[in-house]
């Protein structure tokens, strides 16, 4: 059995598509004959807390169903204060640096990016001639800062692209998300290996239920990050209410703004649930009409994972971020596209939305879909072939 490593920011009990990606690659490798351990921090996301379960533990070592987890310590933070947010990185790269010294490391390692800083100092510190190292990036760093605003160009930045190109260089095995991180990374080393690895769901969804088809507003659901990329916030002051009604679930930076605006304006027809496990808010899920995908920004690389997800349950998408993620939603016919940044087309798309269009034959069509052309087990039949 080959011993194989998983470096990663998320992992469950976190919630979250990051979370769910890396526990299903590991379980899909466990099932495959590999050993897998996971060095991960101490649960603290999205609410940059530590869970109260695995408060004033330092590091916690547990076997869930067959793979090996290190938990270690870190400072927990979701602040928008960048030193603070890279105090928080740090602290669980010095935690890394103490695990590499203490053990015995395999000589298979994957490790996600970004965090960019955290990966660095993984590949820093891991590489060898006798080991191989796999980069499973997720979105291009500090590109997608650049184009969120939360970057500029500068000393900072400069040292960021270093350390990105670093990590590629020094890798056996770079996997992304999306074709445009494989163009990015194709553009800098152009003899690195690379492979598509999306982040495909792999769960069975759950029953259909009929929904009521009377005359009224279209139920419209958005779950994940209430995070600056996501623009939430935002969103619930563009949409257009006598067309629809929304209803969130989730955590993060925006959660407090978000939850003031709806005691503010109770006249919005705005609906807030906190978060649910991912078994809990699929079922929920399943009694909305369509599920909106928004990126605030256009950014490079960034295709959702809730795509597959969405696809996977036969829920419609309302994409409203460009990109790749705009042009797999076309060409599948998972459901309608809005212009990225334009909320005057976003409010005219969903106007065309129609209710005898969300039918129960319309979600099976995209479930069928999802399962010829989202399939997880070939992807890491691909991923293990790579591996051996």
């Amino acid at each position: 059995m080959k011993d194989i490593l998983i470096i990663t920011n998320y992992f469950p009990p976190e919630i979250g598509a990051a979370s769910n990606r890396i526990h299903q690659l590991a379980t899909g490798l466990h099932q495959n004959g590999f050993k897998v351990s996971v060095v991960t921090p101490l649960p603290n996301y999205p609410n940059g807390r530590i869970l109260k379960a695995y408060r004033g533990a330092f590091k916690r070592t547990t076997v869930e169903n067959g793979l090996t987890v290190h938990r270690l310590w870190l400072y927990a933070s979701h602040s928008k204060n960048k030193l603070l947010r890279l105090a928080s990185m740090l602290s669980y790269s010095m935690s890394l640096i103490r695990f590499f010294i203490r053990n015995r490391n395999p000589s298979t390692v994957i490790i996600q990016s970004p965090p960019l800083i955290v990966a660095f100092i993984s590949v820093l510190f891991l590489r060898s001639r006798k080991r191989k190292l796999i980069l499973n990036v997720s979105d291009l760093w500090p590109l997608a800062g650049l184009e969120l605003g939360a970057l500029k160009k500068g000393v900072t930045y400069r040292l960021l692209e270093r350390m990105e190109r670093y990590n590629y260089r020094h890798t056996d095995l770079i996997l992304g998300q999306s074709e445009e991180i494989l163009t990015h990374i194709a553009s800098v080393y152009p003899e690195k290996h690379t492979l598509l690895y999306r982040n495909y769901p792999d769960f069975t969804p759950p029953e259909l239920r009929e929904k009521q088809r009377a005359d009224r507003k279209i139920k419209l659901a958005y779950a994940g990050l209430l995070g600056v990329a996501q623009g939430i916030y935002r969103l619930c002051w563009e949409l257009d209410y006598s067309k629809v009604e929304f209803h969130i679930y989730g955590a993060g930076s925006e959660q407090a703004i978000i939850e003031q605006l709806i005691k503010d304006r109770p006249e919005l027809d705005i609906h807030f649930y906190g978060t649910l496990t991912r078994p809990e808010l699929h079922r929920v899920l399943m009694t909305y009409d369509v599920a909106i995908i928004p990126l605030l920004k256009r950014i490079y690389g960034s295709v959702p994972s809730k795509i597959f997800e969405y696809a996977r349950l036969g829920l419609p998408i309302l994409y409203f971020g460009g990109g790749e993620g705009e042009l797999i939603v076309e060409e599948h016919g998972l459901g309608w596209v809005a212009k990225a940044g334009d909320y005057n087309d976003l409010n005219k798309v969903l106007g065309t939305i129609s209710l005898a269009d969300l039918n129960a034959e319309r979600i099976l069509n995209t479930r069928q879909t999802a399962i010829t052309k989202f399939d997880a087990g070939k992807q890491l039949h691909a991923l293990t072939a790579r591996v051996q």
